[in-house]
């Protein structure tokens, strides 16, 4: 009879992870308050080349995202702090749907299936999301920026 010996589990030191709290969020959104463009990002993953993009995205009131698709890659958002709006549009930039993203209220996160016109709007001071979607990183120039 064979007996099943579980293999060691790898021992993970706290200073090797990347924790998500308020400290974080703080120095993010002050990082986006900041910038001319009023949003910054705090990127998990390591390269611009990786598979799997994570990250964290300040937004502030009055940050411009251009309506723009990913025409391969689906991408999702979950707020952690603020209110955020999401907005899928048709390909004459009509407005197809909207979503507030409020955790206070019960509304996380939305997944955005690929080549779906989108964009954000930051609701309130101090707004984070977590971003997923996938790598490479592809300038939106190259994938699709709706010019009305």
């Amino acid at each position: 009879m064979f007996r099943r010996v579980p293999s060691p589990m790898p021992t993970i030191n706290m200073k090797e992870l990347k924790i998500i709290d308020i400290q974080l969020l703080n120095e993010v959104s002050e990082k986006a308050k900041a910038s001319p463009r009023l949003r910054m990002n705090y990127n998990f993953h390591q390269s611009l080349d990786d598979k799997c993009h994570r990250m964290l995205n300040a937004l502030e009131p009055g940050t411009e995202i251009p309506i723009h698709r990913h025409p391969s890659k689906d991408e999702s958002f979950v707020v952690l702090r603020g209110k955020v709006k999401v907005t899928t549009h048709n390909d004459d930039g009509s407005i197809i749907d909207s979503i507030v993203l409020d955790s206070k209220v019960g509304q996380f996160g939305v997944d955005i299936p690929k080549n779906t016109w989108h964009t954000l709007e930051s609701l309130e001071p101090d707004s984070v999301i977590f971003e997923c979607k996938e790598g490479p990183f592809v300038p939106h120039e190259e994938e699709g920026i709706l010019t009305l």
